[in-house]
């Protein structure tokens, strides 16, 4: 493996245990800070937020930059805005620096995705992908449950200088593994927004934020599914989360060699049409322990099949503009996250059982595949146009 396919996983390394630890911290973070849980969890919104705000603007701005300065200047961010955490004295400067915390997550993940493309062997662009990707996947296996043992354990403080520590040795190895790359050639503004005018970036960002937004109404409500329809007990949901880490590791490679052996598009489908099935089988079969397990493993691996693949769709139909197309990806992710959290909460509201978000997410799936039909079908139309 590519010493600079390592620099740009310990990115999504340092990216992963940032945005998932808080999940866990939270009834820490509440009595330190002296504020409610729910409160607290506007510290989850915090970090999204900088997320949608960071992903475009920081590649606007760091367009004309060298990729591995870019990537350098990023990881430093994230480095010293999670110091930040550290020593905040209040919640409003924990709150100010989830903010700040979020608005390298896109950008990195979007130049990184270019990079890793650029450097990949040919016909393994996705795979590279996906090795960038895997520092995500491994956050969720082990730096997560990890940081939040520190955190409930000792103190929530010492999870963000684990954090920071990571962040570091990020800037470290892509100062010494990352080759020099040149920077393509001097671009506006208005011709990297100029990609933002193509119906097909829109479709893509819709397939992202609806299609993939299912497996956020599986997510979201994991742990009462678990303990009220699965009939665990809360302690043993931690453990049983390290299986669904598991899956996402698996499932990250898997969709990375899916998208290099077919077409982007044609494996997007097929992993929506799969999670569609699981999500059905997760509402049908769940208060089987057994089957819950095996469950929670392919549900997890079900949803990072997919970062590859949609990454790619993005990059290829993006010439020209492909970091801020790639980071768009990113802030797509995270509507979804609220799309889902939210649409698969209203059964909740309404009475039905901590099963019932998982119908919403098979919703949600079927309607992405039907929006990758759109943008198939208004790809040969575009390619029907220029060919006249």
């Amino acid at each position: 493996m590519k010493k600079s396919l390592i620099a740009l996983s310990l990115g999504g390394l340092t990216i992963g245990i940032t945005e998932f630890v808080m999940m866990g911290l939270l009834p820490d973070i509440a009595q330190d800070m002296k504020v409610s849980i729910p409160v607290a969890g506007y510290l989850i919104s915090a970090y999204a937020l900088g997320v949608v705000i960071g992903a475009p603007l920081l590649v606007i701005l760091g367009r004309n930059y060298p990729p591995k300065k870019m990537l350098l200047l990023l990881a430093l961010m994230l480095t010293i805005f999670n110091a930040l955490s550290i020593i905040a004295p209040s919640y409003e400067i924990l709150f100010a620096s989830r903010l700040l915390s979020g608005l390298p997550h896109g950008a990195f993940f979007g130049v990184g995705a270019v990079v890793a493309s650029r450097l990949a062997d040919k016909g393994k662009e996705a795979q590279a992908i996906s090795i960038m990707f895997s520092g995500l996947t491994i956050a969720n296996l082990a730096g997560v449950p990890i940081g939040t043992y520190v955190g409930h354990h000792y103190d929530w403080r010492y999870t963000f200088i684990i954090i920071a520590a990571v962040g570091l040795l990020t800037v470290i190895s892509i100062y010494f593994w990352m080759p020099v790359l040149e920077a393509k050639a001097k671009e506006t503004i208005k011709s990297q927004l100029q990609f933002f005018k193509k119906r097909e970036a829109w479709l893509i960002i819709a397939i992202t934020s609806f299609g993939f937004g299912g497996l956020f109404c599986w997510i979201s409500y994991i742990a009462p599914l678990l303990t009220d329809i699965s009939k665990f007990s809360a302690e043993d949901v931690p453990y049983i989360l390290i299986l669904a880490g598991l899956g996402m590791v698996v499932g990250n490679f898997i969709g990375g060699k899916l998208a290099d052996k077919f077409s982007a598009a044609k494996t997007v489908i097929y992993i929506l049409l799969v999670m569609a099935l699981d999500l059905v089988c997760v509402y049908l079969f769940s208060s089987i322990q057994i089957v819950s397990l095996a469950l929670v493993f392919f549900t997890g691996a079900v949803a990072f099949a997919a970062v590859a693949p949609i990454q790619m769709l993005m990059i290829q139909t993006a010439v020209g503009a492909e970091m801020i197309a790639s980071a768009a990806i990113q802030a797509a992710f995270n509507i979804g996250n609220a799309l889902g959290a939210f649409l698969g909460g209203l059964p909740l509201v309404a009475g039905f059982s901590f099963a019932s978000p998982n119908l919403v997410g098979v919703g949600m799936a079927l309607l992405g595949v039907v929006l990758v039909f759109i943008f198939i079908q208004n790809r040969k139309n575009t390619l029907k146009l220029q060919t006249a």
